[in-house]
């Protein structure tokens, strides 16, 4: 009788899942860090060889897939998303999502020794400050998070939200293309991410219970909407930033965007104590606080707002 049991309603089945989710997630945060270092690598080198002949959009994702570099970071990220999107499978997603900000660590340190660039102590500061805000967000979320079946009137409230998104990034993205900073990419990347992890999550869910409906369909179609766009607006953010301010965006606006919609949509935290809500708001301003640090004190950034300015 106990197999009759759901898995949801049992908190010890919970932790145990949990203990083999977020190992993973943890693999997943160090392919995601050499992914980006490398990609970010070989958009650089291609951007050197068109210099005198630009060409198409066609032309330049031709030289990217002959270039070593950001092959491997390709394939790096490949394995990045699958060892996250197993993850999804055993932990809930306001605990998974946060963990990528390990990734920012290992992508720092080899941006910094590949470039051969000092980071200063505000950059190391900011560092620290996007990491621990993170981690002790986990902290407070991995005891109180409730992974729960996503039903289709919360699936359809989140597909309406990934439309409204999608609609207004791209209209942004129409009318201030040619003013955007690095800052404005990752934001934009973060926010289409954190819905990827999300219509992840939820296309396993279904397709694992048998539900292949319109609903689970639309979800694919979510997915690679966000996904694509998100690919592209990534690799535009490795063109003019360096690949640890990327990966902060990244690591810190995604997990936000999912844990909202986890929170506020699926109700993975309707078990926590009172206190965690505030929790939440405030690590979660730490971090934030932490990327936007960082972009204003890297060294890669400064001079190419320097030039762009002059």
């Amino acid at each position: 009788m106990l197999l009759d049991v759901p898995m949801a309603l049992d908190p010890r089945v919970i932790n145990t899942a949990q203990a083999i989710g977020i190992p993973i997630a943890l693999t997943g945060a160090v392919f995601l860090s050499l992914g980006a270092q490398f990609q970010s690598r070989g958009v650089k080198q291609v951007d050197l060889q068109e210099a005198p002949d630009p060409g198409s959009g066609l032309a330049k994702l031709m030289r990217l897939v002959r270039n070593r570099s950001w092959l491997f970071g390709t394939i790096a990220l490949g394995l990045a998303i699958v060892l996250q999107l197993t993850s999804l499978r055993f932990a809930a997603l306001i605990v998974v999502q946060p963990l990528g900000a390990i990734a920012l660590v290992v992508t720092a340190i080899l941006n910094a020794r590949m470039t051969r660039t000092h980071l200063s102590r505000k950059v190391v500061r900011a560092i620290v400050l996007c990491v621990v805000g993170v981690g002790a967000f986990v902290a407070i979320a991995a005891p109180n998070a409730t992974d729960t079946l996503i039903s289709d009137d919360d699936l359809r409230t989140i597909l309406v939200l990934l439309a409204i998104v999608l609609v207004a990034l791209g209209v942004l993205w129409a009318l201030y293309r040619s003013r955007a900073t690095p800052i404005a990419y990752i934001v934009g990347a973060g926010v289409l991410y954190g819905f990827v992890a999300t219509m992840a999550k939820t296309v396993i869910n279904r397709l694992v219970g048998g539900q292949l409906d319109l609903f689970t369909l639309l979800s694919v179609v979510g997915l690679l909407a966000a996904g694509l766009s998100g690919f592209y607006l990534v690799q535009t953010a490795y063109a003019v930033g360096p690949p640890d301010l990327v990966i902060a965006g990244l690591t810190v606006v995604d997990p936000m965007v999912a844990v909202g919609i986890g929170v506020l949509v699926l109700g993975e935290a309707a078990n926590a104590e009172w206190w965690a809500g505030p929790a939440f708001l405030v690590t979660g301003a730490v971090a934030v606080f932490g990327v936007l640090q960082l972009s204003r004190h890297h060294p890669e950034v400064r001079p190419q707002e320097a030039a762009k300015a002059s």
